[in-house]
């Protein structure tokens, strides 16, 4: 996040660097900490609509590196990912397609 700019304008900027799409923010759905050294971060996850733009490969500023690859995957195709390739909230859900039903607070 920049300084003085709330979870919901980080979002919307974050979505249109990183993937091209401009979108709207939604309801908070659900928050995670994750924890493993050296990285301590909480993450705000939020309903969010595609509003415009085109999906492309952006850039991450943030790490100084370049995204390999966007692409929407459904949920079987992400169910057929190994776990190591998909994000930790998704372990907290018996199937991926379960994974709007999450809130409340999670450590993973």
């Amino acid at each position: 996040m920049e300084f003085g700019q709330s979870a919901e304008e980080t979002l919307v900027r974050e979505f249109r660097e990183e993937t091209g799409l401009n979108v709207s923010v939604g309801a908070l759905q659900f928050v995670t900490e994750f924890m493993h050294g050296p990285l301590h971060a909480v993450e705000l996850f939020f309903e969010v609509t595609v509003a415009g733009g085109m999906l492309r490969k952006g850039s991450d500023p943030e790490l100084a590196s370049t995204i390999t690859e966007v692409r929407f995957l459904s949920m079987d195709e992400i169910d057929a990912l190994p776990t190591a390739a998909k994000h930790g909230a998704f372990g907290l859900v018996s199937s991926s397609g379960r994974i709007g039903e999450l809130n409340g607070y999670f450590r993973i």
